[in-house]
């Protein structure tokens, strides 16, 4: 009676924490990752409740057991990955499980004694997690949640390797119609009760750390254009800067500006100027990498921080926004009516810093702006310039052809 009233008392802990983890997803309006952690609670009550209440001694028991148990790993390790943005590996994950599940049918047909199924299935389980670890350690930026995610499943993936054959050391043979009367099976317990525990712990506390800082970003982002606020914007730029002076990595600015706004607002209203913002900020999210960093940083300037990229590249990158902005229809407007936008742009000197940075973009901005608009020039080392020839809007060319 004992052993049963533990054997359950997991499995009822896991579904607690599928309860947790759904609600934190629909309340908190929070990525699938958060679904995933669920699902994978899910599959672990379903294994340890198949090996409590199955027939230990029948020889499809822990191949079920081994199903759900993997399962339940694989879902983990893809919400993990996820949420890390890094790849989840699971045709890897696929192969550790084909080479154990077959194993595991040799062991099953060749001895009723479960001491080898046992360390076949928890050394798969391991080696799954170790999948898991190798690849959120490849993930860019690791805050202290990350690096207490990457402790804990790497005790995780040891346990998995250890525990087995130390208890074993202890019990020796262990048949299977006497699996759960074993000293292993009471250790079995104990140690999924603490594991799922822990894990669980250090999973909420991470989707609590991102509902915060998912709260903060709304907070930092413009509303109308999704990117970051003048305040948002600096703050992170600044922080980058210093990063990629103690890195050595080279960074540019990029400053935009819509042409002839005010005349926009003028004729069209407030509302259609709204709309031209919003799309010419869309063309900067589509085309800035992720270790870009882009703001509205005013009415209608805007300006990007690009990581690791020469002022050559950053003109480049600046010339396709402003072709592809050039190119876009505003809803509102008439059909033959294009907006177009300066740039300038500025490639970091050496120990400059942000305010210095900003003012010679800024600099190369005004003087596209003066050389007649819709180009992009840049400043090279505050005393040089280089003008892109720029493409006409659609209702320049019209004029033109009008005469």
């Amino acid at each position: 009676m004992r052993e049963q009233i533990m054997g359950l008392i997991t499995p009822a802990m896991s579904i607690v924490f599928v309860a947790v983890f759904v609600v934190m997803w629909w309340r908190g309006k929070m990525g699938a990752y958060v679904l995933g952690f669920a699902l994978a609670y899910v599959f672990f009550a379903l294994g340890f409740a198949s090996t409590h209440l199955f027939n230990t001694g029948s020889p499809y028991v822990f191949h079920v057991t081994q199903f759900f148990y993997t399962l339940s790993v694989a879902t983990g390790v893809w919400a993990l990955t996820s949420r890390a943005g890094q790849p989840p590996y699971l045709g890897v994950l696929l192969v550790i499980y084909g080479l154990s599940a077959t194993t595991l049918a040799v062991a099953v047909l060749t001895s009723n004694d479960i001491t080898s199924r046992l360390i076949i299935v928890n050394v798969g389980y391991g080696s799954m997690y170790i999948v898991c670890v190798m690849s959120l350690l490849g993930a860019q930026r690791r805050e202290a949640i990350d690096k207490l995610i990457i402790a804990t499943h790497s005790l995780v993936a040891a346990q998995f390797m250890i525990r087995p054959v130390l208890t074993l050391l202890i019990e020796q043979g262990i048949a299977a119609d006497v699996y759960r009367e074993s000293v292993y099976y009471s250790v079995l317990n104990l140690a999924l009760a603490f594991i799922s525990l822990m894990s669980a712990m250090v999973l909420i506390g991470a989707c609590v750390y991102d509902q915060i800082k998912q709260v903060r970003e709304q907070a930092d982002l413009d509303g109308l254009t999704g990117l970051r606020t003048r305040r948002a914007f600096e703050q992170d730029v600044v922080a980058a800067m210093e990063r990629a002076k103690q890195e050595c990595v080279p960074i540019s600015l990029v400053v935009a500006d819509i042409d002839h706004f005010k005349a926009v607002n003028d004729v069209w209203g407030h509302q259609i100027g709204d709309r031209a913002i919003a799309q010419f900020g869309e063309i900067i999210k589509r085309t800035v990498r992720d270790c870009d960093i882009a703001g509205r940083i005013g009415g209608e300037e805007f300006c990007i921080l690009a990581w690791n990229c020469q002022e050559e590249a950053a003109v480049t990158m600046a010339d396709r926004i402003r072709v592809n902005f050039a190119k876009t229809a505003i809803d509102g407007m008439p059909e033959d009516h294009r907006l177009t936008a300066s740039f300038g742009a500025a490639g970091r000197g050496q120990g400059e810093g942000y305010g210095k940075l900003f003012a010679r973009t800024d600099a190369a901005l005004y003087r596209a702006k003066a050389d007649g608009r819709n180009r992009t020039v840049r400043d090279e080392d505050g005393s040089k310039r280089a003008v892109v020839t720029p493409i006409k809007a659609e209702s320049d060319r019209r004029r033109e052809a009008r005469g």
